[in-house]
């Protein structure tokens, strides 16, 4: 396919496709699906070899957030029954994180519901982030904690923060039609924060709100523009007590085809599978590996994901690797500029890339473990009367909250 040989060329040098290619990967038909991947896959094998990054997610404040964003779980008005708590305290959350280390995650991704962070609350990430190195000084962090004030990414990058997750999530022109207490200028501007106080940019999207391949081309060329050292592609999970809990719209092979768009978009990019990729790649997951260079470990912000076992097979069987602490994530020329951009940030460093997914980490369905204070005891299990849908139903037997791991007294699913 001429279209396939273009891109590839144009990813094995570090090019961006245009506009119109890109869309025209998003109009690929199934026959042609395991010839989109594979074009992808020489791409990422290129800039990456057969390493996959692994990302840990630990949920420091979980629900009660003010913001309204339609695909969120924790939701001003949510009705979904998702745990609920207050800051993790620091010796909590590090031995949350501890878990994922343990696994072999190289980054740790912060993540506390709300719209922004106050002056308190960034004390409390400074103290967590002390705990979190303390135990481990090689792992890489990230913050994801909203929108961020004046000054604010300067204190986290002093406190040892390497990076700043906070995602456009879809287009600017459709960006009204999932929120309305802020605006994607807000997001754009707590990127650019981050990014110029020398934290590692990441961004990314959701995929499956009901937007069109329009507005997928246009928040990844934008996300491309932005500098982002890392995108997370999230694929939506419907939460019942969402607005878009009835918003099912994506197929594996629809997922894949997104992913490689991404991939020719972002040729040297930390491209990370984030939330919703059990939910919705299913059995295609290792598909998705030979495109995508990092992942999640286990759970998420408010669902469950795989057990990390299951994860940790699937990269093995699949002939791919485990990136090691030392591993840098960016090819060289990528870290170099950005440390040059950003100052360090861990892009300069041997490792460089991003964390997470919404505006937490995730579609607010993101990943998150630990030990710690406060939750329910039960640990989580599909709906009783759940039964497995029709192609054209909603699979809601698949998607399952979160009742281990940080916030409660049960072990992470890791």
């Amino acid at each position: 396919m001429d279209l396939l040989d273009t891109l590839t060329a144009k990813g094995l040098r570090g090019e961006t496709p245009t506009r119109e290619e890109a869309l025209a990967v998003l109009a690929t038909t199934d026959d042609d699906l395991l010839d989109v991947v594979a074009a992808a896959g020489r791409v990422r094998r290129r800039w990456f070899g057969r390493r996959v990054k692994l990302n840990y997610l630990v949920n420091l404040k979980s629900g009660l957030c003010p913001e309204d964003c339609s695909y969120c779980s924790q939701r001003l008005g949510s009705k979904a029954e998702i745990l609920k708590y207050t800051w993790l305290k620091p010796g909590q959350a590090a031995e949350a994180a501890k878990a994922g280390v343990s696994g072999g995650a190289k980054r740790v991704c912060l993540v506390a519901s709300g719209r922004g962070p106050t002056d308190r609350d960034i004390d409390r990430v400074t103290d967590t982030v002390a705990a979190i190195k303390e135990a481990d000084p090689a792992v890489e962090v990230c913050a994801c904690l909203g929108l961020l004030s004046d000054n604010q990414a300067e204190r986290l990058k002093a406190a040892g923060v390497d990076a700043y997750n906070h995602n456009l999530n879809t287009s600017e022109g459709t960006y009204g039609d999932i929120a309305t207490t802020h605006t994607y200028a807000d997001r754009v501007d707590t990127v650019q924060k981050a990014h110029g106080a020398g934290l590692s940019a990441c961004s990314g999207l959701i995929a499956g709100m009901g937007e069109s391949d329009d507005d997928l081309v246009d928040v990844v060329f934008a996300l491309r523009e932005l500098g982002s050292d890392s995108v997370p592609v999230n694929f939506l999970i419907p939460f019942e007590g969402t607005p878009l809990a009835k918003e099912w719209n994506l197929t594996p092979q629809r997922c894949l085809r997104i992913l490689a768009m991404v991939r020719f978009v972002n040729p040297d990019t930390e491209v990370r599978i984030a939330g919703g990729r059990e939910v919705h790649l299913r059995s295609l997951q290792p598909l998705g590996l030979h495109i995508a260079n990092s992942i999640f470990l286990g759970d998420y912000l408010t669902s469950e994901g795989q057990a990390g076992q299951a994860d940790l097979d699937m990269i093995r069987d699949a002939g791919f690797e485990v990136e090691g602490m030392g591993e840098g994530t960016l090819p060289r020329h990528r870290a170099d500029i950005a440390a040059q951009a950003s100052g360090g940030c861990g892009a300069a460093a041997p490792a460089a890339g991003g964390c997470g997914s919404g505006g937490g980490c995730g579609p607010c369905g993101g990943h998150a473990h630990g030990e710690a204070a406060t939750g329910p005891e039960a640990a989580a299990t599909e709906p009783a009367d759940s039964e497995p849908a029709g192609a054209d139903e909603a699979r809601t037997d698949l998607v399952r909250v979160r009742r281990r791991g940080a916030g409660t007294e049960l072990a992470p699913n890791a």
